[in-house]
């Protein structure tokens, strides 16, 4: 079965979010579960295409509206990543260092997906599956479907994968000439709100769509900024199918990146990792050390964690400390760089993105918390598990299908209801508590760390929704 993963991002090639990080595993293991999986992403003029060797496959041209545009297809040469890798290289469009937040993201987005299925069209491919993953492939399945152009390749099944709802990539009617020529008379299928919406037209066209977690399949009706009736409408299209991790990366017993390596067998190796991160952030490895890793947002609950830790520190003054790796909201930023001027001795803060020091905290902390507002998924608890870390977890999403509370019948972590200051300080109380209990500690370490959230299981679920698409196969 040949597949092909359009994406905006894939670890390593380029990442800001876990979407990356799906992208950048999923195809290698359905390429090791059989398949042929390719990922189709645009050209961004970072480290990893100066630092591999890539072969043009394919050059053309393109409109976009009345703008011609040159693009070339460029494969990279070795399959370092597990799988094909396919770059859409346009000229003054799609070759800048930046993956998001350019004025004219719009017309970098739909020139990617044009110049995608003109390469496929032209070159004669016959793809068995097109899997798009958020809006940035959003306008595929309609395209596929009701443009003249690629009639062809009309019957190709499309999975789309819904990794953040509450992203659309909507975009004004003034701007439809820059789709290739359509039917007109669908144009209905674009449209949401009085704008087009990529992913309210994926949604619509495609054959099946997915979530990242069975839960935020249901959570999408109620939450996914103003599409709620359209998940409600087509939700016996939607599969819910949580994400996994590479395992060969998240692995505590073969991480480089670690002060010291360990398994379950050797867990007391673990607090050399602890030494080693309070050694860096002038913290006592001997208190308890709560961390959250993530981007300082409000749907990460970020805007709680000052005042929730504030409090929690004065209601148990000098028993545990507090890191934080993240960057985001500037005011965020600014309130945990005052709480760690106030508590110098219990917190810090490191703002910005720094992988290493992310798998390091994952090996040395003894909690992480997430009170996030919205978690579709979540790949945090899933690394933190893997490394002994008990996840302290808002009940949603994501968060809901993969943590158990250590209070219920085979739980590891705490689950807390509310994202509010309110809920993450009782958590905190809990995990302190637990923390004074060393054997029910190490037990539930063991317990997590033995825990399946390897993506071999969830890329055999994908292949078994895309052979019910294509039973031909």
């Amino acid at each position: 079965m040949r597949v092909f993963h359009l994406s905006a991002e894939c670890y390593p090639v380029a990442k800001v979010g876990g979407l990356a990080d799906v992208v950048g595993a999923l195809p290698k293991y359905q390429n090791q579960a059989g398949l042929q999986a390719a990922v189709v992403m645009p050209y961004y003029n970072r480290k990893f295409v100066h630092e591999n060797e890539f072969d043009t496959v394919f050059q053309s041209s393109t409109l976009l509206g009345t703008r011609r545009l040159y693009f070339e297809i460029l494969k990279e040469k070795n399959n370092k990543l597990g799988f094909e890798l396919f770059l859409v290289k346009i000229p003054g469009l799609l070759d800048r260092h930046e993956i998001y937040s350019y004025p004219d993201e719009t017309e970098q987005f739909i020139a990617f997906q044009i110049a995608f299925l003109d390469w496929i069209s032209y070159s004669q491919q016959s793809p068995d599956l097109i899997h798009c993953h958020d809006h940035h492939s959003g306008l595929v399945p309609f395209l596929l479907q009701h443009s003249k152009l690629y009639t062809r390749l009309a019957a190709t099944p499309i999975v789309f994968t819904i990794h953040n709802g509450q992203y659309h990539g909507a975009f004004g009617w003034d701007k439809l000439s820059y789709l290739p020529e359509i039917d007109l008379s669908q144009t209905g299928l674009l449209d949401w709100a009085g704008a087009i919406n990529p992913l309210a037209c994926a949604v619509k066209c495609c054959w099946r769509y997915t979530t990242v977690s069975p839960t935020y399949l249901e959570e999408l009706t109620i939450n996914s900024n103003g599409l709620e009736y359209l998940f409600y409408l087509e939700k016996a299209k939607g599969v819910g199918i949580i994400n996994g991790i590479d395992t060969s990366i998240w692995d505590p017993k073969t991480d480089p990146m670690i002060a010291e390596k360990f398994s379950i067998k050797s867990l007391p190796k673990k607090q050399a990792n602890k030494d080693a991160l309070c050694a860096r952030f002038n913290l006592s490895p001997e208190k308890p050390l709560i961390a959250f890793i993530g981007r300082l947002v409000i749907e990460k609950g970020a805007d709680l964690i000052g005042t929730a830790m504030e409090q929690s520190f004065n209601e148990y003054p000098g028993q545990f400390n507090f890191l934080v790796l993240g960057a985001g909201d500037k005011e965020m930023e600014k309130e945990l760089l005052q709480l760690r001027d106030f508590y110098p001795d219990q917190c810090n803060v490191f703002i910005g993105y720094d992988e290493a020091l992310a798998h390091l905290i994952y090996a040395g902390a003894d909690f992480l918390l997430m009170p996030s507002r919205v978690e579709p998924c979540g790949l945090n608890q899933l690394y933190s598990l893997r490394y002994g870390t008990l996840p302290m977890v808002r009940n949603t999403g994501g968060l809901h299908d993969t943590v158990i509370d250590f209070g219920d019948e085979g739980g590891y972590g705490i689950r807390y209801n509310n994202a509010s200051v309110e809920d993450i300080c009782v958590a905190v109380g809990r995990a302190l508590v637990l923390y004074g209990n060393e054997k029910q500690l190490q037990t539930l370490r063991k317990l997590m760390m033995a825990l399946d959230f390897s993506w071999d299981r969830s890329a055999k679920e994908y292949i078994t929704l895309y052979e019910s698409l294509n039973p031909t196969i």
